[in-house]
């Protein structure tokens, strides 16, 4: 032990849970002793996805290091009871507090906040019956001093805003259905006690997320009326996220025309606001980091001259969000066509002056390269060595160089398919990595590297990448149908397979990726070279890869997950996936597993599989499968799974249905 130094154990020690670390690891050596309550280990807790912090775990920690806990994360905690959650009155030096997803009542958040005087970042959700009337003046005293509040809404309420008078930074998420429970319509009208009026005068970053719902939006609405009368001078940040559309009104107007004298940071607006209107060409921006302009009938000249200033260098930004905006790069988008090339020059102006770009979203249009040497999109977004995010059409990535006998080999044709076909119908010899082997021995006979390939090279840091073929919509996507994509289908989205996908597997630190519809995908051979190189890959989403009637990746996709050891969450969507036992003897090797969600319409899935996978993989907390199984099959296998998990987990999601639930979005 003596071997490694303080400074050693210590960065050691910060990647063990720490409920394991205070009640296990603590008690090994007296060193140990010391070093498990250093101060770098016990001043921020997070039992965010800790599911194995049970009731017990959590109330003996916080009665051992309460008082160093300066910042605790409690977020999702679900399966906390109201008598663990009362204990976090033990952290009297709290700063920062995250109890959003935890049992939370009025009452218990009163006395909570009673004793956390020192509390400056509070995030909470609001539900039915939440009465701000039964907050003491102890509590008020504390949210007077708050400058921080992320507010959940479940129902109608300005929830703990008008006691918050020192606020700068306000972030809020309306999640109310528009029935109840018993199925009658609910009013957007606030609660009784709820006439309050929220205080902005400090404001610094205004932010809203909103789910579909007429409700969410009239509750929104008064929240911005305040807004309206009197906004805030040092608003830097001011961030609307609202799927469809919202309408504007004169508050919303009067608020529009007040920021024309701020100097913002940070902007998202809906799309209804900018579409069509002036807005754009009177706000200003200093040191702009963040802008998000979703499905908004944004032209190329206005991006240049507007967002990036005529072309002058913005190193300050870092995210840029122009999903859906099918027009951003081109110049004249009066007479444009889905099919026509990008202006190139337009983004060659935002690589240039966007060099320090972290986050960039193009997805959901048409963005096809031009054919000129150089000037393809991949090739010019290359020069962004700094991104970390990057979410692209899958008919941009294209090379359009190629000949047409080069993509005989890769696109979709009759023959093509069905050699595969055959091809699939022999025995498989598992355990033979040759589909690595296939990719690159089709790589040589081309004789020259994919520009997608150059892109991959070109981004070290890149962990999360996402390729979408722009007219793809989910069978089962949250926002249906607030967000309905109707762009037709790409034709150069079938010069994109197999290879493409395997050059992926240059992203060595790759944590999410997401796939969705590559009709070219033929034996999905580049999955197994992204299991084997990206170890780090956490997040997984495979939807409508290769023709739509046969799953041929299946081989692919069960050798790969046998690599996926860090991978916690997986989502498939295939019409006609069959969940069998050699996918879930496959899954099972992913031992970090937690949420699992299988789509499709036509699919199957086999009961012993099923259940075995579940008995296996002990840390999967969520269990979704939308299959064309009976309903007989399918409760069947809920039940049984429920009866097994009551003697071993705490809890879980669990959601099993036939086809026909496919648009009720029915969770358990």
């Amino acid at each position: 032990m003596t071997e490694f130094s303080d400074e050693m154990l210590l960065n050691i020690l910060r990647f063990v849970p720490i409920t394991d670390l205070i009640l296990n690891v603590r008690w090994v050596c007296k060193k140990f002793a010391m070093l498990c309550v250093d101060k770098s280990l016990t001043s921020t807790v997070e039992l965010k996805n800790n599911y194995q912090a049970g009731d017990e775990k959590v109330k003996q920690l916080l009665k051992e290091i309460g008082l160093q806990i300066q910042e605790l994360n409690m977020s999702g905690c679900y399966w906390l009871l109201g008598s663990t959650i009362d204990q976090v009155t033990r952290c009297k030096n709290m700063v920062k507090l995250d109890l959003s997803g935890c049992r939370l009542t009025s009452i218990r958040l009163s006395k909570i906040l009673s004793a956390l005087q020192n509390l400056r970042s509070l995030a909470i959700d609001v539900t039915s019956g939440f009465d701000s009337g039964q907050l003491s003046s102890e509590c008020k005293a504390t949210l007077r001093r708050v400058t921080e509040l992320k507010q959940t809404l479940f129902t109608p309420s300005y929830g703990v805003v008008p006691c918050c008078l020192t606020l700068e930074r306000l972030l809020l998420y309306f999640e109310i259905l528009d029935l109840s429970r018993e199925g009658t319509m609910l009013s957007g009208q606030l609660m009784v006690g709820e006439s309050n009026v929220p205080h902005y005068q400090n404001l610094r970053l205004f932010y809203a997320r909103l789910a579909p719902g007429y409700i969410n939006q009239e509750v929104m609405r008064l929240y911005l009326a305040v807004l309206s009368v009197s906004t805030p001078k040092n608003l830097q940040a001011f961030l609307i996220s609202v799927p469809g559309s919202f309408s504007e009104s004169g508050a919303t107007q009067n608020l529009l025309d007040s920021m024309a004298h701020l100097s913002l940071s940070a902007l998202q607006l809906p799309k209804s606001w900018l579409n069509g209107s002036s807005v754009l060409q009177h706000l200003k921006f200093s040191n702009p980091f963040y802008f998000s302009f979703s499905r908004c009938t944004l032209s190329g000249n206005q991006l240049i001259q507007r967002i990036l200033n005529g072309g002058n260098y913005l190193k300050s930004l870092v995210s840029l969000n122009l999903s859906g905006c099918v027009n951003c790069l081109s110049s004249d988008s009066s007479f444009r066509k889905a099919e026509d090339d990008i202006d190139a020059s337009i983004l060659e102006t935002l690589v240039t002056s966007c060099m320090h770009l972290r986050h960039l979203n193009l997805s959901a249009a048409h963005h096809h390269g031009a054919e000129a040497s150089g000037k393809h999109l991949c090739i010019l977004l290359a020069t962004l060595r700094h991104l970390c995010s990057l979410a692209l059409p899958v008919c941009s990535i294209a090379d359009v160089s190629k000949n047409s006998d080069q993509l005989l080999g890769q696109t979709v044709s009759p023959a093509s398919t069905s050699t595969v076909y055959k091809g699939f119908g022999k025995k498989i010899r598992i355990g033979v990595p040759t589909y690595p082997r296939i990719v690159s021995e089709q790589t040589d006979s081309v004789g020259q590297i994919s520009v997608f390939r150059i892109l991959m090279e070109s981004l070290p840091f890149l962990s999360h990448l996402e390729l979408i073929g722009s007219s793809f919509s989910s069978a089962m996507p949250r926002n249906e149908p607030a967000i309905r994509n109707s762009l037709p289908p790409c034709l150069r989205a079938q010069k994109v397979g197999d290879e493409e996908v395997a050059a992926i597997s240059l992203l060595r630190f790759l944590r999410s990726l997401t796939l969705a519809q590559l009709p070219a995908t033929l034996t999905g051979s580049g999955l197994v070279s992204i299991g084997m190189k990206c170890q780090h890959l956490q997040v997984l989403s495979l939807a409508n890869l290769g023709m739509m009637g046969k799953v041929a990746y299946m081989p692919s996709l069960c050798e790969m997950l046998k690599h996926c050891k860090c991978l916690k969450d997986l989502r498939l969507e295939q019409p006609y996936f069959t969940a069998n036992a050699l996918f879930f003897q496959a899954l099972s090797h992913c031992s970090a597993l937690q949420r699992v969600c299988i789509i499709s319409r036509n699919g199957t899935f086999q009961f012993d599989a099923v259940m075995s996978f579940m008995d296996c993989c002990q840390n999967v907390i969520m269990c979704h499968m939308f299959t064309g199984e009976s309903l007989t099959a399918c409760r069947n296998l809920q039940r049984s799974i429920i009866q097994r998990l009551n003697t071993s987990l705490y809890s879980a999601f669990l959601t099993i249905r036939q086809d026909s639930f496919f648009r009720k979005n029915d969770q358990l």
